[in-house]
């Protein structure tokens, strides 16, 4: 991925590039947020406008996610996860990534970021849908891809060790 290429898909990922279509949408399911299927059909429509742009994935996923539909958050997780992966020119299968594949200690790499951020939305819905062992997994891939904890997966950690104790007790 060239210099430029690199630029642009961190603009992206911020927003950027998003035809005005696309923002309207956005902004109009905001507005419908109560509305159920007044504001999916304006999400819809940012997608029709802005396939596979971040932040039309983004504004899915909140929606969902706000919405208590973890089931519907998930799979739109999922896609923003082959993005992040495909952006970062990373295998598709997160288990499949290592360290040194991108730049995953700088708190600043935009797109690494990203892909932290996304697989750790993962992990985290993964969790509260009872997939614990995937969940597991996943946050120690985290802290495999950033053991410095940037993102701060030892939250999830600890959150899954003290579920461990309350079984036991």
């Amino acid at each position: 991925m060239e210099a430029s290429d690199e630029a642009w898909l961190e603009h992206a990922c911020l927003g950027g590039g998003l035809p005005p279509e696309a923002e309207q949408h956005l902004r109009l399911a905001g507005i419908a947020y109560s509305n159920d299927e007044v504001a999916e059909a304006h999400l819809d429509r940012a997608m029709e406008a802005a396939p596979g742009h971040a932040a039309v994935l983004i504004g899915r996923y909140r929606f969902y996610f706000y919405k208590g539909r973890l089931v519907d958050a998930l799979q739109v997780a999922k896609d923003c996860l082959l993005k992040a992966a495909h952006d970062n020119t990373l295998a598709q299968d997160w288990r499949m990534v290592r360290h040194e594949d991108a730049n995953f200690g700088s708190f600043e790499a935009i797109l690494p970021r990203f892909y932290l951020f996304t697989l750790k939305a993962y992990g985290y819905l993964n969790m509260r849908l009872g997939n614990l062992v995937e969940g597991r997994e996943i946050v120690l891939k985290l802290l495999e891809l950033d053991p410095g904890d940037k993102i701060g997966a030892k939250v999830l950690l600890n959150v899954l060790e003290r579920m461990g104790l309350d079984e036991d007790d």
